[in-house]
């Protein structure tokens, strides 16, 4: 018996070495650019955020500077003494807000035809089209909402009501360029329902659009928030169409047909100057580009949580 287990053993033991991971010159190169590249993205990314909050504090640790009236005043006139940046951040909520009310149900109504009614030709004929909706420079919205959406506007509600600069065209055309994030990636989330749910509704007797509302809409929801929370994060940081439409100055108004600067408005306009290095202008785009920078942050993780708490896994 034992002799006859000596070539059993052999033929083991040469399975096992023949199966032993074997050092590829090729692959370990792969794995370590794939890490490098990974390394180098997430020494930028600190690298971003200390520069920004470096400068920020110099910016808090001026005599005049105070959490308190930074977040309360209604001024924000740097020069002069008053750092209030609330009338720029209402203008940012305004303009997002208004490009929600565009976004979201035009966006979700796109993806809903094209995952459930659109056939295959029209699909493939719309996905392109948003395709190149998201690929225009956002410098050419900026002036498709000054020379078209505002003449628009004051078209009806009359020349006395809307200036020319105004918040409203600006959240408008906010929304129209992020209608192609909101519909691609809620398109993703609801293909990715499993078709027995859809064919399980039909067997109950629930007709297309009961299906869509009721089976698909609730099945991919935690993907559409992901969806939702994404877009109002891009249109927080949008920057060229209300530099161009929305104004070139602080305004503490609700009125969305008045002119009023936005937080990355008001870096863009003041980095486009004659700044010295140190100056209250210059270390006051770092503190508001850091409450930006913390609006997003705050958005992505409510998105992560969102998706975790109502991700549907499926067998």
């Amino acid at each position: 018996m034992a002799e006859s287990n000596i070539p059993y053993a052999q033929s083991v033991g040469d399975i096992e070495r023949k199966l032993a991971k074997h050092p590829r010159i090729g692959e370990t190169i792969i794995e370590g650019f794939l890490l490098f590249a990974g390394l180098i993205s997430i020494a930028v990314t600190v690298g971003i955020v200390f520069v920004l909050v470096k400068d920020a504090l110099k910016f808090f640790a001026l005599p005049d500077v105070t959490l308190a009236n930074f977040l309360t005043d209604t001024i924000w006139q740097p020069q002069i003494g008053h750092f209030g940046v609330m009338s720029l951040l209402t203008a940012t909520l305004m303009v997002s807000f208004i490009g929600m009310l565009v976004a979201l149900p035009l966006g979700l109504a796109t993806a809903i035809y094209l995952s459930e009614y659109a056939s295959n030709r029209a699909r493939n004929t719309i996905k392109p089209i948003l395709e190149v909706l998201a690929g225009i420079p956002t410098v050419v919205y900026g002036y498709f909402a000054l020379t078209f959406m505002t003449p628009f506007l004051r078209t009806f509600f009359g020349n006395d009501t809307v200036q020319i600069y105004n918040v409203a065209s600006a959240g408008i055309v906010v929304g129209i360029l992020i209608i192609p994030l909101v519909a691609s990636l809620s398109e993703d989330a609801l293909h990715a329902v499993p078709t027995a749910l859809r064919q399980a509704a039909y067997g109950l007797g629930a007709t297309k659009l009961e299906t869509s509302l009721r089976v698909v809409v609730p099945g991919a929801l935690s993907g559409i928030t992901a969806a939702f929370v994404v877009a109002i994060s891009r249109a927080v940081g949008e920057t060229m169409i209300v530099s161009i439409a929305a104004g070139a100055g602080p305004n503490l108004s609700w009125n969305p047909f008045e002119a009023a600067e936005t937080m990355t408005g008001y870096m863009v306009r003041i980095s486009g100057g004659d700044l010295s290095y140190d100056s209250v202008d210059y270390q006051s785009i770092f503190a508001v580009g850091l409450v930006v920078f913390l609006m997003t942050l705050v958005l992505n993780i409510v998105s992560q949580r969102i998706v975790r708490r109502f991700r549907e896994a499926y067998e």
